[in-house]
């Protein structure tokens, strides 16, 4: 079964199937998986979010980390955790969720803002970091966390990304990306979200 630091850096690309059901969870996620991703998130504020989770676990389980995203309780990472899931991604910091998440061995992706978050996170044992939303972060905020933060801390950029938006980030020191509406949306046909993933996956390469 792959970890995360191999899902990882075999592509570090997170897409968040927000809004996904589950009638289209295995079709949206054979694209993404056959297109290269190995990491996919299920926001809880999805339709029926852990039987999508479950579903993509049960088929996908082995060769990418599944799991879900706006998860904000303890009583959700328990859940997550039954059903399957793999990680958990939080909008916020909260070292509870956190510790329900390690303690379930479940990797920990918190959201944080600021240094004196990224640094706590890390202490509470976060897998990676969260950057959200990016949009409030720029590159030059990130490249100035990332001159004081541990060499080996994995940091993603979320928020309203782009492939037009990948390179600053990249410069400033982020490792990989949260991809959202730009990638998937519910009203996206597969072949749509084959072309989307294909633009971030060649973006991405054309950096390295």
């Amino acid at each position: 079964m792959i970890d995360f630091a191999t899902a990882f850096s075999k592509k570090p690309l997170i897409a968040i199937l927000r809004g996904v059901t589950s009638n289209d969870a295995i079709s949206v996620s054979t694209t993404l998986v056959g297109a290269g991703f190995r990491i996919l998130e299920v926001p809880l504020n999805s339709p029926d979010p852990l039987e999508s989770i479950a579903l993509i676990s049960k088929r996908y389980g082995a060769d990418a980390i599944i799991g879900a995203g706006t998860v904000l309780t303890i009583d959700q990472v328990v859940a997550v955790a039954a059903a399957g899931g793999r990680i958990i991604v939080s909008p916020n910091m909260d070292p509870k969720v956190g510790k329900a998440a390690i303690d379930r061995g479940l990797y920990w992706c918190p959201g944080i803002a600021t240094p004196s978050e990224a640094f706590a996170a890390l202490e509470n044992g976060a897998s990676a970091l969260k950057v959200f939303p990016a949009e409030m972060v720029p590159p030059p905020a990130i490249a100035a966390m990332r001159a004081v933060l541990p060499k080996d801390t994995v940091i993603a950029a979320v928020g309203g990304i782009t492939p037009k938006m990948m390179a600053p980030y990249l410069a400033a020191g982020v490792n990989g990306f949260g991809l959202g509406s730009a990638l998937f949306q519910p009203y996206y046909t597969t072949e749509e979200i084959a072309q989307r993933a294909k633009a971030f996956i060649e973006t991405l390469e054309g950096q390295g």
